[in-house]
Order: C-alpha cells, then sequence, then structure tokens
C-alpha cells in the first residue's frame, strides 16, 4: 500500500495546527521569534540508534507547509535499514521555519520509523519459515494507514486495513449472529467477493468454522500443542492465522507449528520510538 498524499497533507496540517494553535508560523512559534526573522541555518537531523527508516514524504510535507523555501534533502529512502548516528535529512534556510519544524517531522518519523523498525525485528525471527507476519487494526487513532505504510516498510503485511475490507467474524459476532454457520452464511450472502475470517477458541469452533466455509481461521490464544493439532485437522481446507500475546520470543515456535500467518498488535500499539537529534551545523 501508498498513502495518497492528501491524506498526508491532511494528518501534517493537524499536527502544525496542534503546534501553532492553528496560527501561522510565524505567529504560532512565540519562541521561534527570538530569531532574528532573516536568521538563515543549516540543520541535520540524525538517528541515534539503527532502525528502518519511514517518513520521507512527511518530512517535506511539513517543511513545505510550514516554509516551502526551505531547502530539505531526505538522504535514504522508506524502507533502509539506517545505522546510529547516520544523517537522515538535512535542512536549509529560515532558522526560524526549521525550528518550528523540528518537532513535527520528528514525532511523524521517530514513530513510523519505530513502527518499521520493530516490524523488521518481527520478520527476522520468521526467516526460513512460510509464516508471513501481519498488523492488526490497534493503531493509533488518525495514523493507521502512515502506521500500516510502515509496517510493510519493515517487511510485514497488512491485515485489513478496515471495518470495510474484509470480515473478521469474533466472539460477540458469533453469539450475535446464532451461530458461526450463520454468520459466515450472511458474510457470503452480504459480500461475496470479500474474504471471510472467524476467530476461535477451541477445536471444536474450529471445525465449525471450516465446515461453514471460512476462508481464514485465527486461532486465539491457542497453545503450540493445540496450533500442530489445529493444523492437522484443518488440512489446508483454511488459512490459518496465530493471533493473541504474541512476542518476539514466541514468534518461532507459533511459526514452526504450521501457520499461515501471524499477527501482531504489538507492531503498532507497542512501538519503541526511534531517537532522533536535530543539529544545526555552520
Amino acid at each position: 500500500m501508498s498513502v495518497p498524499h492528501t491524506l498526508i497533507s491532511q494528518l501534517v496540517k493537524l499536527a502544525l495546527d496542534e503546534d501553532l494553535n492553528y496560527q501561522s508560523a510565524n505567529d504560532g512559534d512565540i519562541t521561534a521569534q527570538l530569531i532574528p526573522e532573516n536568521e538563515l541555518a543549516n540543520a541535520k537531523v540524525i538517528t541515534r540508534e539503527d532502525c528502518v527508516f519511514c517518513g520521507k514524504d512527511i518530512i517535506l510535507e511539513v517543511f513545505n507547509q510550514v516554509d516551502p523555501t526551505v531547502n530539505v534533502e531526505v538522504l535514504v529512502n522508506d524502507g533502509d535499514k539506517v545505522a546510529a548516528n547516520s544523517t537522515l535529512f538535512t535542512a536549509s534556510g529560515s532558522a526560524r521555519a526549521i525550528l518550528t519544524a523540528e518537532r513535527t517531522a520528528l514525532n511523524f518519523v521517530q514513530t513510523l520509523s519505530g513502527t518499521a523498525t520493530t516490524t523488521a525485528h518481527y520478520v527476522k525471527e520468521l526467516e526460513g519459515t512460510t509464516t508471513q507476519l501481519l498488523d492488526t487494526r490497534k493503531t493509533i487513532p488518525g495514523l493507521r494507514a502512515l502506521q500500516k505504510y510502515a509496517v510493510k516498510c519493515g517487511g510485514g503485511a497488512n491485515h485489513r486495513i478496515g471495518l470495510f475490507d474484509a470480515f473478521l467474524i469474533k466472539e460477540n459476532h458469533i453469539a450475535a449472529c446464532g451461530g458461526i454457520d450463520k454468520a459466515v452464511a450472511q458474510a457470503k450472502i452480504n459480500h461475496p467477493t470479500k474474504p471471510v475470517e472467524v476467530e476461535v477458541e477451541s477445536l471444536d469452533e474450529l471445525e465449525q468454522a471450516i465446515t461453514a466455509g471460512a476462508d481464514i481461521i485465527m486461532l486465539d490464544n491457542f497453545t503450540v500443542e493445540q496450533i500442530q493439532q489445529a493444523v492437522m485437522l484443518t488440512d489446508k481446507r483454511a488459512k490459518l492465522e496465530v493471533s493473541g500475546n504474541m512476542t518476539l520470543e514466541t514468534l518461532k515456535t507459533y511459526s514452526q507449528a504450521g501457520v499461515d500467518f501471524i499477527s501482531s498488535g504489538a507492531l503498532t500499539k507497542n512501538l519503541q520510538s526511534i531517537d532522533l537529534s536535530m543539529r544545526f551545523s555552520a
């Protein structure tokens, strides 16, 4: 997936409005006003730690909205593995504008690069297996498209984007519909071309989901032994996904049980932001 520029522009505007209290860059940054208006500066932003970079288009958009005369050069591309102390981008022009744009640009980049980096660590643990890593809808409100893009930059894949593009029938849906068979049957009537996934909590429910014709079945909080039993029982009649308390330490163990997908909300909700720093130079 890619992120439409119109969405990037909207998100950047929201972030700048938050910082500037809906004022212009000149009026809203009272600290930058201490600097002479015509003062020029050269700056660079470095990463203090190894990371997978994400956020090139956002950096450019932030500076463009603050002051399009600032010259910004992003030296890395989304998805690049970057070593600690490497320069990510440079900016030259109005000192006021550079400092006004700094935190908004870095907030986006530290968050998205954190998502991409965490994802890359998880993907590395799955090397040598046929299991694909997926994200979830447990994203920062408003930033789902950006975070899901960051997951792809880190080597992961996207689960459904929202509530509109695939069915994920969970415990409460099943109860309200009157059973797994009824929920799946109605899903196929309502949107016959959209994938139907059912979350199950036991081997009995797994069999029900297979019989009902689910395309993907999510094994929620199954033990490794139960997953192995589920793989044998399913016998490739549906794709299997494992979810629930996935950690970096347990990934490979679960993947070796033979499931098709592992989904983890930790990629987007438990991320560790990347430590970035801007420095002025002569």
